[in-house]
């Protein structure tokens, strides 16, 4: 395992490190497929906007998503909705190589069920093995969440399932259980905003509660790019 951080000035400047790194790998593996999962929230969606400005050949990509609301793609809350519209509908991206969370079910357990099925297709293997995506990307919440891992909620437990239903007050969510994500060859945290100071603070301590901080469940190869206001005086 690895663990860096990097403080950069701004959301400008934790977009566009986190651009040269995507770009980066993507061309490493020239000719090779690249298994990149992304993330919702305000922080990344303009670094999705930035993607859609690149010249590059898309035929390679395959997206994924760490997780999902339970509501449509057209839903204003909708993840994939948001990465249609900031990057994927504005290039030539194959539509086969795009895979979002389903929603279109009668409950989220049947499709996060789906979705393990779609992943293990896809990577030609079942739990308890785990695949190893090229790179994922990560926010955190104010309460040390990331991707659908709430604090104090079941789905922080689930570790024989690669997908699973998380909870968010009374709101379903999809998402990726941890050992998945930690087994991406490399992780990129992108967190802005003062209002993550105490939570970074809490998951970057020598010891704390991964119950309380989920964030600290997070344990791969890791990058996190944070910018200043979100650093303050410190986070450990």
């Amino acid at each position: 395992m690895a663990y860096a951080v990097e403080v950069l000035e701004d959301r400008a400047g934790i977009v566009g490190r986190a651009l040269a790194l995507i770009l980066e790998r993507i061309k490493a593996k020239a000719g090779e497929p690249f298994t990149l999962v992304l993330a919702g929230g305000s922080t990344p969606k303009p670094l999705y906007e930035a993607l859609a400005q690149e010249s590059l050949d898309w035929s390679n990509l395959h997206v994924f998503w760490g997780d999902e609301r339970f509501v449509p793609p057209t839903d204003p809350q909708s993840n994939e909705g948001m990465v249609r519209q900031a990057w994927l509908s504005r290039v030539n991206f194959p539509e086969a190589h795009i895979h979002p969370m389903g929603t279109g079910f009668a409950s989220p357990e049947e499709a996060a069920t789906n979705y393990q099925a779609h992943l293990a297709a896809f990577f030609a293997m079942e739990p308890p093995l785990l695949p190893s995506f090229d790179l994922v990307l990560l926010g955190m919440g104010d309460d040390g969440h990331t991707a659908s891992l709430f604090p104090l909620t079941g789905a922080l437990t689930v570790t024989d399932r690669w997908v699973t239903v998380g909870q968010k007050d009374d709101q379903p969510r999809l998402t990726l259980t941890y050992p998945i994500l930690n087994n991406a060859k490399q992780i990129l945290f992108l967190v802005s905003g003062s209002n993550k100071n105490q939570a970074l603070r809490a998951v970057h301590a020598p010891v704390g509660d991964s119950n309380l901080y989920p964030s600290r469940l997070i344990q791969g190869n890791v990058l996190w790019l944070i910018d200043r206001d979100a650093y303050g005086s410190g986070i450990t």
